[in-house]
């Protein structure tokens, strides 16, 4: 049932971060109807707008992936009338981010301390490489360093290789998705309290709890290690290569590993005995891979899907580039990326969220903006004058270029 209404309608957060950790937790926090104004540096913005390339039209579309559905607002906060007016903004607002580097929010006098002054109830998210506190919390840390020193790499590549990086920027997304969550629970609590809250996340932990089964052998006295797309504990649990690409298969009991050695004609598999059990087969899971590796290079790929997963029912999938993940038959049945108007960019897509409620509407509700395009519109609705804001304008709040223009 469709009511038309998002959770967080009502909900205004103020944004300062750059780059991924928080942006995309305020994108998620945007999906979910909360109004996001992004506070960025007068004449350049959010690094990430200047990411690439690829460019289309000057802007970059990653960019766009991050910043769905949010306004900006440029603030030189090295200005007296820059603070002023993001003092204003704050006090009626609800969810204050950043994600300075331990020390940096005091210089600037936007510190939890200063910023609550304003706004007792708020909500303060303090996003680091690791947290307000350690030995370690001024280093600077970026996705790169935090998927060495959370583990991540170590256990990402192939055996005999060098650690590998995942290929996406992923303890930027999962520090995102706890910030996001965590900015949730406060403002659940603050409901039943009406108490503000403040939150110190850092990188490397927000990682660490994603690490369940390579921990989980940590704490049984073993050293987990590179295995490709084998997996610790389950076997067989990775990626073949087939006549013209590359198949997963997943077979996580008995009767699946039973019906997979039949659907590809090597029963035989099913009596030996290095194979009898699951800890057999992970106990010998290179030579099972060798076995059947050279079976599954027999067919293609589509083929093999036809034979274990339609006639069988046995978990398998292919290994898709980028484009097919995003355009396939799945996610254009599930709407999951669509496209949308912006008045200068034209038509853009849209990487949707996945969230889809039975009472409650989800998903963006505006482009990615340009930057400062909100500068005057969201000072007036907090109840600015023209005059106001033109002298706003002229103490250099908005910094040095912006006139009544705007």
């Amino acid at each position: 049932m469709d009511s038309g209404d998002h959770i967080l309608d009502g909900v205004r957060v103020v944004d300062l971060t750059t780059f991924v950790t928080g942006g995309f937790c305020s994108l998620m926090l945007a999906n979910q109807g909360a109004e996001v104004i992004k506070v960025e540096r007068p004449g350049a913005g959010d690094d990430n707008r200047h990411s690439g390339p690829p460019f289309v039209e000057g802007q970059s579309p990653y960019f766009w992936t991050v910043n769905y559905g949010k306004k900006s607002v440029e603030l030189d906060l090295k200005s007296a009338a820059g603070r002023e007016a993001l003092y204003d903004l704050v006090s009626e607002a609800d969810v204050f981010l950043q994600n300075y580097r331990p020390g940096t929010a005091a210089r600037l006098d936007v510190d939890e301390e200063t910023i609550r002054s304003h706004n007792e109830e708020i909500v303060y998210c303090a996003i680091s490489a690791f947290g307000q506190t350690g030995p370690w919390r001024e280093r600077p840390g970026y996705d790169l360093m935090i998927q060495g020193m959370s583990g991540i790499m170590s256990v990402t590549g192939e055996a005999d290789g060098r650690p590998v990086k995942v290929g996406l920027p992923m303890t930027d997304l999962i520090t995102a998705m706890w910030a996001a969550f965590g900015i949730s629970n406060a403002l659940y609590r603050r409901e039943r309290t009406g108490e503000g809250e403040y939150i110190d996340l850092g990188m490397l932990e927000s990682a660490l709890p994603w690490l369940t089964k390579q921990a989980g052998k940590v704490f049984a006295g073993e050293s987990p290690s590179r295995m490709g797309t084998k997996d610790p504990v389950l076997a067989p649990y990775q990626t073949f290569e087939t006549a013209d690409g590359y198949l997963n298969v997943a077979c996580l009991n008995q009767k699946l590993w039973r019906g997979m050695c039949t659907a590809i004609g090597r029963a035989e598999l099913i009596e030996d005995e290095r194979f009898e059990t699951n800890a057999d087969r992970v106990e010998h899971m290179d030579e099972l891979g060798a076995e059947l590796e050279t079976t599954f290079r027999e067919r293609t790929t589509d083929e093999w899907i036809d034979l274990l997963l339609e006639d069988a029912g046995i978990p398998a999938g292919p290994v898709l580039e980028p484009e097919d993940a995003l355009y396939n038959e799945q996610t254009d049945a599930r709407e999951a990326v669509t496209s949308m108007d912006h008045p200068e960019w034209g038509e853009i897509p849209v990487v949707e969220h996945p969230l889809k409620y039975g009472r409650s509407d989800s998903g963006f509700q505006g482009p990615p903006p340009a930057l400062g395009e909100h500068n005057r519109s969201v000072f007036r609705a907090l109840g600015y004058t023209e005059d106001e804001l033109d002298e706003l304008a002229e103490r250099g709040a908005f910094g040095e270029e912006h006139t009544r223009e705007d």
